[in-house]
This record gives structure tokens, sequence and C-alpha cells, in this order.
């Protein structure tokens, strides 16, 4: 892949911004038709219910670990090159930040990526709980809510000054990553049968993992092309939410993959919406869950800078390359999830039944 060209003509910076464009152009398209959400698949799997949304993301999970470790293979990328690898992980950070993130998205009703999606088809909720996300996310970069991030991060850290890949950690061959992709997509698609999801819905899931493909293997030929040093990343929404609110809000902004990212998704999920005839203004349906929101939204915002990623970049991103803290971070945001879901979601259900 020869970017020289396109560097030469326009940059290094708007390059990587063009890259963070065209990745979240197709996440948001592909995130918005596929219905895709982390919180709507841990609900029905603590209610028992292998359905559609499980289906979708297995799918997209099983996507993105083929079509990455298939690039990593043919020499597309090297995860250990990529940003989350290439750093200290937190265990500690996993841990509390994934619980956190978890019981957040079930009181946003929706993770962090899924209320961008829906922010662009028209959704206030989503407009005002993704813009706390984001500020809060910032806080816990940069503002006050920094040192407490920090503490608990230094609790229980990664050795070596990297993170841990499983794959090496494991000892298991190079084709390990992509043979659990194949087999994940199996059970996806069996689960999609079963529960009669049609096949577009299916493609675009998919699309959703290739999207978090695509952004490694550009941002990673980038990285060998540019003559400044570039991060290898891709998908992910909680960096790149701060990063562009405060692009907007500083003199002399940056142009980088994450500041492109965003747009893209909303340009895209924005897009596919209106063509399908689904862009409608929705509001809050009463104080009590414009509450429950906007506290969800602080949750994920400091648990996502904690665990190193949201729901995607943890939890699809960080996956598909084996970055350990990610794994943890995931199985923590289900765990969260859950049982967010069955104290207040289901035993509110029964509790009003019984009334």
């Amino acid at each position: 892949m020869d970017i020289v060209p396109l560097i030469d003509r326009i940059g290094e910076e708007p390059t990587a911004a063009l890259f963070g464009l065209i990745t979240g152009i197709v996440f948001g398209v592909a995130a918005q038709r596929s219905r895709f959400c982390l919180r709507a698949a841990t609900v029905e799997f603590a209610r028992r219910m292998m359905d559609s949304s499980v289906a979708v993301w297995l799918l997209t999970f099983s996507t993105a670990l083929v079509w990455v470790q298939g690039a990593s293979l043919l020499g597309l990328m090297r995860p250990e090159d990529a940003r989350m690898m290439a750093v200290t992980g937190t265990w500690s950070g996993a841990i509390i930040g994934g619980l956190m993130f978890g019981v957040g998205m079930v009181l946003a009703r929706g993770c962090s990526g899924r209320l961008l999606v829906l922010a662009a088809t028209g959704n206030l909720r989503s407009v005002v709980s993704g813009l706390i996300f984001a500020v809060v996310a910032q806080m816990s970069l940069h503002g006050w809510l920094a040192p407490t991030r920090d503490m608990l991060a230094r609790l229980w850290m990664t050795e070596g000054g990297v993170n841990v890949n499983l794959l090496n950690a494991l000892g298991v061959p190079e084709w390990s990553g992509f043979a659990l992709g194949v087999l994940t997509a199996v059970l996806a698609i069996y689960i999609a049968r079963r529960s009669g999801m049609g096949y577009r819905r299916l493609v675009f899931g998919s699309g959703v993992g290739f999207a978090v493909a695509l952004g490694w293997v550009l941002t990673y030929q980038l990285s060998l092309a540019a003559f400044e040093p570039v991060s290898v990343t891709s998908a992910t929404f909680s960096g790149p939410s701060a990063n562009t609110l405060m692009f907007f809000l500083i003199p002399d902004p940056v142009l980088e993959f994450d500041v492109g990212l965003v747009p893209g998704v909303v340009i895209g999920a924005f897009v596919a919406s209106w063509l399908a005839g689904e862009f409608k203004f929705q509001g809050f349906e009463g104080e009590a869950n414009m509450r429950r929101s906007m506290f969800g939204a602080v949750l994920m915002g400091f648990g996502a800078m904690l665990a190193g990623g949201c729901a995607i970049g943890a939890g699809v991103t960080g996956g598909s390359i084996f970055v350990g803290t990610a794994w943890l971070a995931l199985l923590c945001m289900w765990i969260g999830a859950m049982v967010t879901d069955a104290l207040v979601d289901q035993r509110g259900a029964v509790e009003v039944a019984a009334e």
C-alpha cells in the first residue's frame, strides 16, 4: 500500500485525519444499520436470550479478529507496534474501569459508541449523554479526575513497560487468533440463523468489525511512511471523544486520526439513518430517565479512561490484537452490565408488575 503520494499532496496530519474519517464513516454506517450495541448484547445474555444482539456483537468481534489477525499474518500490520500494546497496561484499571463502564452503559442505555451513532440519528438523549461522556473523559485524562484515575491505575500494572499479548503469553501459534475468529463467526452465524435475523444485518454487523481492522491497517501503513511518529490505533471513543471536543475549544488544534474518527461516525450514521428513513428527533422520557442517563455517562467517561478504552476501544479494537488488559476490561464490562441489569432493570420491572 503506497500512501506516500497522498502524504506528499496533503501532509501527514491531514492524511491521519482522513484515515480516521474513512474508518469512522464505515463504522457509522455499519453500526447504524446493524444496531450494534454491547449493552443490548449483555442484557440479552443476562436474561438468557441468545438472540440477534448477541449474534451481532459476536459477529463484529469475530470479524475484527479475522481481519486484524489475517492482516498481521500477511504483514500488513504489527500488533506489537499498536499504541495499546506498546504502553504499560493496568490490570486494576481494567477491572475497576471495566465494571464502572458496564454499569454506566446499562444506565445510559447504550455504550459510548452506540450513543454517538444514536446522536447522529436525532436522539437528543444520546447527544446530552455523549457530551457528558466526552467532558468526563477529558477530565479523567487531564483534568480534576486525572489524579484519581492515575492512583487507581497504579494499583496493579503490567510489567516491563508494555502491555501483555495474550497469544504470546499463552505460547500458542500465531494463527490461533485467526482460528478463534473463524470459530466465533460460526457461532455468531448459528445464533443469527436461529433468531431469524436477516442477512443484511449480518453483513453490516461484520462491517463494524471490518472498520476496526481498517483503522489498524491504515494507521500502521501511515506510521511506516510518515516522517514524524504516528500512533498505530483504530476505532475507540473514549480518548477520541475528548480529543475531538478539545479540537474545537483550543487554539491551533492538531489534526490526527482521532479527530477524523468521531465526525466520520456521525456522518456515516446520519447518512445511513436518513436514507433508511429512520432519522427522527427524540428526547428524554421523564426526569428520572434523564438523571439515570447522565449518571451512566459519567461512569462511562471515567471508567473508559481508567480501563484504557470503551466497549469498542477495549472490547473490540484492543481485543482484536489480544491486549491482555483489554480482554480483562471487556470481561468486567459484561459483568458490570449484567449485574446492573439484574439489580436495576429486571428487579424494577418485577416490582412494577407486583404493584
